[in-house]
Order: structure tokens, then C-alpha cells, then sequence
């Protein structure tokens, strides 16, 4: 039978040793959404180890631009991100142990699923969950790859807990900025973000840190613009997460209850975990249902219900709206 790795173990950065470095690695991916489906494939078919997902959403006909792995069907069948990619990535490579965590990344929620990790990989979309998994990983002294893209540009930076700037170093608090859902996005940002996070995923894994990359790769492909930052002196021995005296701020706050989505025209209400079957029957003009979520029309906005408890409600950013219509449906 035919290495199917025989072009990667040919090349001296990974090499045989190195092969089977990256067979017995863990890596995390938090989201899978148009960054973490395009890491998760790379690694997939670089034949790392053990690869866990996790994504609180499901595939939409507006994510098939720029998400690679899904499908119409998926779209068509309101899979969750995470099992649809789960799914798809072991057609792929069935040596490779995916793990599909279909739930929101939280305080409460990543413990459990960093402790056995050797790399982080970012591709979620807010800094709320990237300040608490900073936080997080600094505590587990486990690396993280942050990654960011927007329109045409994006950005991304490797951060060693000890040794480089943290993410509250190098963003004090969170700012709006741009998003793909407020900007738009186009594939290649995407491709080439992924690209380097990835890189420097694989250089962790076989422990190549000498060539890591310790700048910030910033760049915007429309306009042909490239850079290379130094961000060491950004390191604050005060910083409340990574300073001398840490307090894991993120860790200390509780997270909303109910909160309208950056961009979306979204309202996120999270609740208990709920028994989908019982729940049907309190809704009316269900449109989709399956053994993750329930989708329904209500009031002109559309209702997805998880089984972990949360739901999100398109069609309103107002967050007073979105209860008061979600105490009317469910109580």
C-alpha cells in the first residue's frame, strides 16, 4: 500500500521523526466555521493524531462561499458545523480520531477539552472566547495560533504562554473592528490565514520552535500589502492574565445571558439544556428538526433551538425583543 504521507515525510522540516510526531498529537480547533474547517482539513491530511472541534452553529447556504468541507446538504439538513465537518473530514482520513463538540466555547466548557491538547488553534469569531481561551491555555501553559480575517485582509500570531505576548497583551479590550459579516470576505483571506496558522501548527507539533514565526502577519491581498510586526515589547509584566501577578480576568466573569450577534442581525439567548422532543411540542411552524436543534418561524423571526440550551433568533438585534418573544414561545 502506498505511504500516503510520503511527499510530507520526504520534505527535511518534517521528515519520518517528525510524521510521527504529528500521528500522536492533539490538536483543538474552536470553530468551524471558514478559518477552522480549512485548518481542520490541512490537518487532517497532514494525519495529525487526534483532532477535536468544537462549534455552537450549523451550516447556512451564506457559509458555502467560503467554508470549505460543507455542502448544499448540509445547508439543507441544519447540520451542526461541527458534525458536518466531523463527518466529511473522516471521509478524508479514517486514521485520524475526530472529536465533534457541538456547544458554545466557554469558561465552563474548554477545561474539560484542553487538558490532553498540544496546540490551540483559533478560528472563532469574537474576542470575548478568545480572552478566555487565552486565559485558559495560560493557566495549561498550552500554545495557541490566533487567527483573524476580514474583506480581503487578515491577520494572525502565535502565542507561547511564557514566552510571547498574550492576547490581552496585544488587545486590552475588545474593540468592534471588522467582521466577514459586517466587511465581507472573500476565499483567499481566508486560505491564506489558514495557511499560516497551520504552518505553525505543524512546527509545534514537531517541535521546530526555532522556526516559528514571532511577528504578527498582517496583510490585505486587494491592495498588495504585506507586514511582518514585532510585537514583543507589547508583553506587560502587569497584564492581568499573563503578568506577574495573574488574576485570568475572563475566567472571573459571567458570561451574558442574552446577547445581540456582532453583525448578524442575531440575538444569542443561553438557557439550560432542554429535551428537543418536549420542546416541539410547544412550537409552532417547525421547519427543521434533528437530533441537535429545532428551527421554527415565529413573529417573521426564526427560532434555532439547541439541545445544550441555547437558541439563536434571526431576524432582530434587539435583545429586549428577542426575550420577550422567547418567554412567549417557551416560558
Amino acid at each position: 500500500m502506498e505511504d500516503r504521507y510520503a511527499r510530507q515525510k520526504a520534505w527535511s522540516g518534517i521528515g519520518h521523526d517528525g510524521q510521527e510526531q504529528i500521528r500522536q498529537k492533539h490538536v483543538l480547533i474552536v470553530g468551524c466555521g471558514a478559518l477552522g474547517t480549512a485548518n481542520a482539513e490541512t490537518l487532517t491530511r497532514a494525519g495529525v493524531g487526534k483532532l477535536s472541534l468544537i462549534d455552537r452553529d450549523y451550516v447556512e447556504y451564506t457559509n458555502l462561499q467560503r467554508q470549505q468541507l460543507f455542502t448544499e446538504a448540509d445547508a439543507a439538513k441544519a447540520i451542526p458545523k461541527a458534525i458536518a465537518a466531523r463527518n466529511h473530514l473522516q471521509a478524508i482520513n479514517e486514521n485520524v480520531d475526530v472529536q465533534a463538540h457541538v456547544m458554545e466555547a466557554t469558561k465552563q466548557t474548554l477545561p474539560s477539552l484542553v487538558d490532553d491538547v498540544d496546540v490551540v488553534i483559533d478560528a472563532t469569531d469574537n474576542f470575548d472566547t478568545r480572552y478566555v481561551l487565552n486565559d485558559i491555555l495560560l493557566q495549561r501553559n498550552i500554545p495557541w495560533i490566533f487567527g483573524s480575517c476580514a474583506g480581503s485582509a487578515g491577520m494572525s500570531y502565535t502565542i507561547l504562554p511564557g514566552q510571547t505576548p498574550c492576547f490581552h497583551c496585544l488587545f486590552k479590550q475588545a474593540e468592534g473592528g471588522a467582521t466577514c459579516d459586517k466587511e465581507g470576505i472573500i476565499g483567499p483571506a481566508v486560505q491564506m490565514v489558514a495557511a499560516h496558522q497551520t504552518a505553525e501548527a505543524l512546527k509545534l507539533l514537531v517541535g521546530a520552535d526555532t522556526a516559528l514565526r514571532s511577528t504578527m502577519m498582517m496583510f490585505d491581498l486587494w491592495s498588495n500589502h504585506y507586514r511582518q510586526i514585532d510585537m514583543q515589547a507589547a508583553r506587560q509584566e502587569s497584564c492581568p492574565s499573563c503578568g506577574k501577578d495573574p488574576t485570568y480576568p475572563s475566567l472571573l466573569q459571567d458570561p451574558l445571558r442574552a446577547a445581540a450577534l456582532c453583525g448578524r442581525d442575531t440575538v444569542l439567548i443561553r438557557r439550560h439544556p432542554v429535551n428537543l422532543d418536549v420542546l416541539e411540542s410547544l412550537l409552532p411552524d417547525i421547519s427543521v428538526k434533528n437530533e441537535h436543534l429545532i428551527v421554527a418561524g415565529y413573529a417573521h423571526l426564526r427560532f434555532v433551538f439547541f439541545c445544550d440550551g441555547r437558541t439563536l433568533i434571526h431576524g432582530t438585534n434587539s435583545v429586549a425583543e428577542a426575550k420577550r418573544l422567547y418567554y412567549q414561545l417557551v416560558g
